[in-house]
């Protein structure tokens, strides 16, 4: 075994054949870890999701988005049996130790270049255990260690009026420039609520930001947010929800398909968030409250989130 930094890997190794990933984060939640990756090409990131949920026991979900993949993986160990093509490659194990998150990649081939040298060169890696370089017909495997970072999601809502402004675009605008202070801003979602609200600006969405922090920066990530959204929100409503963590409880999900399809009070959402232990923060008012509660319902399950029921 050898033991490398990014660093190290691309003074190494110059050949052609590495491209290395962009950034890998992860997020620690229990017994779970999200993993979130970002793939030298885009179209190659679906394979990834392809064979890394059909070899390994351990992924539970996996999703593309452009050349970013996200696995929600178990933390454990898998005995897998790599097969040309078939179960070229995955995960085999997976642990969290002092806030550090290690995890075990093997792959034939070309995927063994991906498992053992292309992660190994990502920001956001502090080192990788080298075990086999891979190529060609031989087995690549590595272990890639990464800070283990908290998931918090902010969702928003109300910081428009019918004349001015536009929530999404604010939102975006807030997300970047927490982005800027060190903060992994990872998802902007867009959820549509109740359409035939008559309180509604005009479109009637909100929005939810995703974000992986340090396990203590969680608390600055939402005080920085608030007063982003106060110095630039247009409406005398705005309000925010958090969600910590990698689970959306059912109930949820369940407020949040209700918010679509129907009038919520403030009183209605103030009442869920406290059964669920979802912070509230009022920017400049209390009526966001029942968007941004709603956003955090929806906000990995994007094709659901921008539908409109009627």
């Amino acid at each position: 075994m050898e033991i490398l930094t990014p660093e190290d890997l691309k003074d190494k190794f110059k050949d052609p054949w590495i491209a290395p990933y962009k950034k890998v984060i992860t997020m620690v939640d229990g017994d779970y870890v999200e993993i979130v990756e970002y793939h030298p090409c885009i179209g190659g990131s679906e394979w990834v999701v392809y064979q890394y949920e059909r070899s390994s026991e351990l992924v539970e979900k996996s999703k593309r988005d452009g050349n970013k993949h996200t696995f929600l993986v178990k933390i454990g160990k898998s005995d897998f049996d790599l097969k040309a093509s078939f179960s070229a490659a995955g995960i085999e194990e997976v642990s969290v130790n002092d806030n550090e998150v290690k995890v075990v990649h093997a792959g034939l081939a070309g995927a063994g270049v991906g498992a053992a040298m292309c992660r190994g060169m990502a920001e956001g890696v502090k080192r990788v255990e080298l075990y086999d370089i891979g190529g060609g017909s031989k087995v690549g495997r590595a272990a890639v260690v990464t800070p283990g970072l908290k998931k918090v999601v902010i969702g928003i809502d109300d910081t428009d009026t019918k004349e001015e402004g536009a929530t999404w675009t604010l939102a975006n605008n807030v997300g970047t420039e927490l982005s800027k202070m060190g903060f992994e801003y990872l998802d902007h979602v867009i959820v549509q609520l109740y359409p035939h609200n008559p309180n509604k600006t005009q479109n009637c969405v909100a929005i939810a930001l995703v974000f992986a922090v340090k396990q203590n920066e969680r608390d600055r990530l939402i005080e920085e947010a608030r007063k982003l959204f106060k110095e630039h929100t247009l409406s005398e409503k705005t309000a925010m929800a958090i969600l910590d963590g990698i689970d959306i409880p059912e109930k949820l999900r369940e407020y949040a398909m209700a918010a679509k399809q129907s009038m919520i009070t403030v009183e209605e959402a103030e009442k869920t968030g406290e059964e669920l232990s979802i912070q509230f923060v009022e920017v400049t008012g209390r009526e966001g409250k029942i968007g941004a509660l709603a956003a955090l319902g929806l906000y990995n399950d994007i094709k659901e989130a921008v539908k409109v029921y009627y």
